[in-house]
Order: C-alpha cells, then structure tokens, then sequence
C-alpha cells in the first residue's frame, strides 16, 4: 500500500484532462453518425504495441458491420500515431473514433464513484494484479451502463453481424453432464443503456473488489451476480452458448493456426470451420 501511494500521482488513467474531459462529448457526437450498432473495446498499452492481431479483430469487427460505429477506448491511441495505424480502415469509411477515457465522468452516479475516489486517496489495496486490468473491468461495465451497446476485447476474430443481439453474454465454461453454464466471460456484451444488470456489476465491483485474485472482478463478477440476480423479472438476458464466442478454448486455439500433421486434426479443423459459420459471432483468441 505505501509502495502504491508513492505510484499514485504518476498514474495518468486516473486523472481528468483537457483532452478526457471531453469523452462525453465525443462519445456522444460520434454515436449520432448514423450507427447499426455501437461497439466498444478498450487499449490500455502504448500505441506501437497495437500488433496484426489487435488490428485483426477491429478490422473482421467492421467487414462484419460496416454500418456500425466502434469507439476505441484509449489514450495510447487517441494521438496522431493512434490515427496513423488505424488510417488503413478509416481510409475504407469505417466508423471508428479513438478517444481518451475520463473515469470520474464515467462512474459518476454509479456505485463505481466511490470505489474510484478511495483508489485515487490510497485507502483500497489494488492487489498483486495490474490495476489496469480491473480498471478494464470497471470501464467496460460503466461504459455499457452510460451509454449501451457491445463490448468487445480486442483479441476476437469477428464472423456475424450483431445487430440480432440484446441483453447478451456469453458462457464459456459448461457442464458435461448437465449442459448448463457454468462460467460467463466480459470479453463480449450486449446490454441497453442502464440495463439493471449493469447497475449490478457496478455494485459488486465496488463492494467485493479484490485485485489480488484473477478474474474476481471481470469473469468471476458476471456470473456470481448472474447467479444470484439473472432471474430477476424485466431483466430479460440471454446466456449464449459455447459457441457463440467461445467455441474452442485457448488451449486448443493454436490448432488454427498450424498445417494440420495427421488426418484427425484435419478433420477437427475442416468441422469446427463448417461450426464456426453457422453459429459462432466471434472467435475469442485468448
């Protein structure tokens, strides 16, 4: 805890700017553009680590719906070198705006504010974890709460248009025998704007933060709460299934990306391909 008080003036996502302070605005302008559906994904590291994969998964996103609008959350990004990686899609008149996050303006009037206002006076332990990592967490739910859309981790490859979708996520653990879900994941959401669900994330971010434990505040948060509260009348969610978003595991993920060495993994391959297009939206990569 002293080590990260020193830290705390020096951590730039923290503070309101110029610049961030006009995240509302922007936000809010570029959503009137005439948008099938309103994505979001966050960048929280420096531009020039922006690599093909990252750059794979914005561009499958908007050949997949070329009248939706994506908002790319990040500071690294909303800069002129931002503009000069991402000048290849904008040049084919995809809808993407890079825009610095004001997290102040973004968990106001959220449970998230007070939570925000300890971190930033040294009276929470961020943990052993990154605190960009739960920072990910919270900007993602805050951001669907304000504004409504898709959240969308920058490591999918996209197959289908969204717009069929409402009030979604997607499980990514399943049990064998009985065949319901077991796990969910926040690597992709659908929600309305101030869905009651959301207001739920944001309350148990705040009251059970815990940044030592992996996945306590991303993950594990959504289906804790989905548990308790996801049969609540008028909350309306959907619960996709495996393959929607996550249809292979990371483990066996590198099979895509090989020449297949026996005839097993070559059928494995040329039927999970034949899945994919049917059913699946996007293919998580990590």
């Amino acid at each position: 805890m002293e080590w990260f008080r020193k830290k705390l003036p020096d951590l730039e996502v923290l503070k309101s700017t110029n610049l961030s302070r006009s995240f509302h605005d922007r936000v809010v302008k570029f959503s009137k553009n005439q948008c099938a559906t309103q994505f979001f994904m966050i960048w929280f590291s420096p531009a020039r680590t922006f690599g093909p994969r990252d750059f794979l998964a914005v561009d499958t996103l908007m050949k997949a719906n070329p009248q939706s609008c994506l908002v790319l959350i990040s500071r690294s990004l909303d800069t002129r070198r931002g503009y000069k990686i991402l000048k290849p899609l904008l040049d084919r008149g995809f809808k993407i705006l890079t825009v610095t996050p004001d997290l102040p303006s973004l968990v106001k009037d959220t449970p998230a504010e007070a939570w925000l206002k300890k971190i930033k006076n040294g009276k929470i332990d961020p943990g052993k974890n990154p605190l960009s990592i739960h920072l990910s967490d919270l900007i993602r739910l805050a951001v669907l709460y304000k504004y409504g859309g898709v959240y969308l981790d920058t490591d999918f490859v996209i197959l289908k248009d969204f717009k069929g979708l409402r009030n979604a996520i997607g499980a990514q653990g399943v049990d064998q025998v009985t065949h319901k879900w077991t796990t969910l994941n926040g690597a992709a959401m659908v929600f309305d704007k101030r869905h009651p669900i959301l207001f739920d994330f944001l309350q148990e971010f705040t009251t059970t933060f815990d940044g030592s434990k992996w996945g306590h505040n991303g993950p594990y948060l959504l289906t804790r709460v989905i548990q308790r509260v996801g049969n609540t009348p008028g909350y309306n969610l959907t619960i996709l299934g495996l393959k929607a978003f996550y249809p292979v595991n990371w483990i066996q993920i590198n099979g895509f990306y090989k020449k297949p060495v026996s005839e097993e993994e070559s059928k494995w391959v040329e039927e999970t391909v034949l899945e994919l297009n049917k059913e699946t939206y996007g293919l998580h990569l990590l």
